[in-house]
């Protein structure tokens, strides 16, 4: 069963069996309230049991990309389209946010975006990566990196 994520009281359900919950609970409210502000739509996540579609996209999307292979457990996910881009949230037990955000026409806009809460070390999956930092009122510190997506998905 789906809920909408409320990011004026951050809560830690459906992550507390991360190390880093109050973290990572912060890092989806800051997704949520962006979503919610820029595309009108309330955040609502799942288990993956219960969306493995969107679950399966995101992951077939950083394998295919880059080789990438996220060693976390994935604990929550969001799919959903606004304004003509298909979006995929994926909420690994690490404290990592990993978002798609692709635009269906042709020649739009396509990248992968990774979020770090606050506390967590860098994924070797993700190594090869450099992430800038950003303040966020929910979140606190949150380290940021991506990759334009250049095949069809």
């Amino acid at each position: 069963m789906s809920s909408i994520v409320d990011f004026v009281t951050v809560s830690t359900a459906g992550l507390d069996s991360s190390p880093i919950a109050e973290a990572l609970a912060g890092l989806r409210a800051n997704e949520a309230r962006y979503i919610t502000n820029k595309y009108g739509s309330p955040f609502a996540v799942s288990t993956p049991d219960e969306d493995p579609a969107t679950l399966r996209w995101v992951t077939d999307i950083l394998r295919e990309e880059r080789g990438i292979v996220i060693a976390s457990p994935a604990l929550e996910v969001n799919g959903f389209e606004a304004d003509g881009i298909r979006f995929g949230y994926v909420f690994y037990a690490s404290g990592l946010a990993i978002n798609v955000m692709y635009t269906l026409a042709d020649e739009g806009k396509r990248a992968v975006g990774f979020k770090l809460s606050l506390g967590m070390e860098i994924p070797e999956e993700l190594s090869a990566f450099k992430f800038a930092r950003q303040r966020s009122k929910l979140a606190g510190e949150i380290r940021g990196s991506y990759f334009v997506i250049k095949g069809e998905h």
